[in-house]
């Protein structure tokens, strides 16, 4: 049996999706553009589909949503926008970001240090998640932006997004998220939470890879990075994939209509698996049960390396992650569990399950068998594990 559990690195397209798409490959192919028939032709879907972004996190008319080719190019956007607007001008040189933010906010915050900008990395505390008062306490009159995560890619866990914006909106300070890996798991309110931007990835809902959206607030608009041609209003040249960006819309509504499936049928099936991995001894899940999106567990198996078990699973056909698979080549430490102050040992033996709505009970069934014999396999040949002492907490 073929069973998927990496779905906070890519999900299937939804059949829908891929129906709703099909169309515009071989039927309805003109440039959106262009100003006959066949251009045309394509605008109703496009604005059906924008619809469903506008609806799906709550934005208001006035704002804007940008189709770009996925939240990477978002993310870089918003850090880049706010350098070159208020940070070159000499407005501001600070910016404040988590410490456990996927790697298309640190990496470029990693280069902006380098053109001189400073940066706070705010730790997570004991469930690794960032407090809001710690980010109050990291802003300063300096403060550019605040940018933190909606949903942490490997732990699931929940950030305070609604109360960090309240504070950016008091401090004067833009906000912005990386709603990636919320959407379609928790409801995103871009309104209630004063958010100024947030990126989102379509491939992380079910729906097409290469395409991704950005939030913009109206009156918060960022020089682009992409210059050209007049698409999105000037604010990101190139024609637009339009079966893309329809499929986006419909995963975006299938997604959000699906809600109370996802915090329901599929968070159940998430706790059998997470309960029957724990019946082993010496399992930790990261960060604790409560306050994670309903598909995510991420458990450290003493004794067994994360690679290791992945090779065992992949091998009956289960396919699961050390990670964020964006940094699956570096073999370094796991960084979220790092963040945590893990010792490097337990760092390196975290499994990441992810669940969709499209996962089965007979998958997890099949699942739990093997990941039993999985562990007991690998703890026999661990020469590590005979030393370590047995029950440790089951919560970190």
């Amino acid at each position: 049996m073929d069973v998927y559990l990496d779905n906070n690195a890519t999900t299937m397209v939804d059949p829908v999706v891929f129906e709703e798409m099909k169309p515009f490959f071989c039927d309805v192919y003109g440039n959106p553009n262009s100003l006959h028939k066949f251009g045309g032709d394509t605008h109703a879907k496009m604005v059906e589909a924008l619809d469903y972004l506008y609806e799906g996190i709550n934005a208001n008319d006035e704002d804007d949503i940008i189709i770009t080719a996925n939240a990477t190019e978002s993310n870089n956007n918003v850090l880049k926008g706010v350098w070159i607007d208020m940070i070159l001008k000499g407005e501001k040189n600070h910016i404040v970001v988590s410490e456990v933010e996927h790697p298309s906010i640190t990496s470029v915050c990693h280069f902006l240090e380098k053109m001189g900008v400073e940066v706070t990395y705010v730790k997570v505390n004991d469930e690794g998640v960032v407090d809001a008062a710690s980010v109050a306490e990291a802003i300063k009159d300096e403060t550019a932006l605040v940018s933190i995560m909606w949903a942490n890619n490997e732990t699931g866990k929940i950030f305070p997004i609604k109360e960090i914006g309240a504070i950016c909106k008091e401090r004067g300070v833009l906000f912005h998220s990386d709603a990636t890996q919320a959407i379609g798991k928790i409801a995103v309110d871009v309104q209630e939470c004063n958010l100024d931007y947030i990126s989102f990835s379509a491939h992380k809902f079910h729906g097409p890879k290469g395409v991704g959206g950005l939030y913009v607030r109206a009156g918060k608009s960022l020089t682009p990075i992409l210059h050209g041609g007049e698409q999105m209003g000037g604010n990101r040249a190139g024609t637009v994939d339009v079966a893309s960006m329809v499929g986006m819309g419909k995963a975006m509504k299938l997604a959000v209509d699906a809600l109370e499936f996802e915090n329901t049928v599929v968070r159940d099936l998430r706790d059998k698996l997470e309960n029957a991995i724990l019946k082993l001894d010496d399992t930790i899940i990261i960060g604790g049960k409560e306050n994670r999106t309903p598909n995510t567990i991420l458990v450290s198996i003493r004794g067994v390396e994360g690679e290791a078990m992945l090779w065992d699973l992949n091998q009956n056909g289960i396919g699961a992650s050390t990670g964020s698979a964006c940094a699956s080549e570096d073999l370094e430490a796991n960084p979220v569990m790092n963040a945590f102050g893990s010792d490097s040992e337990l760092a390196h033996t975290g499994i990441r399950f992810s669940l969709s709505r499209f996962t089965t009970a007979e998958q997890i069934d099949y699942a739990i068998e093997k990941i039993h014999g999985a562990v007991t396999r690998l703890r026999s040949i661990s020469s590590s594990y005979a030393y370590t002492p047995k029950h440790h907490v089951s919560e970190l």
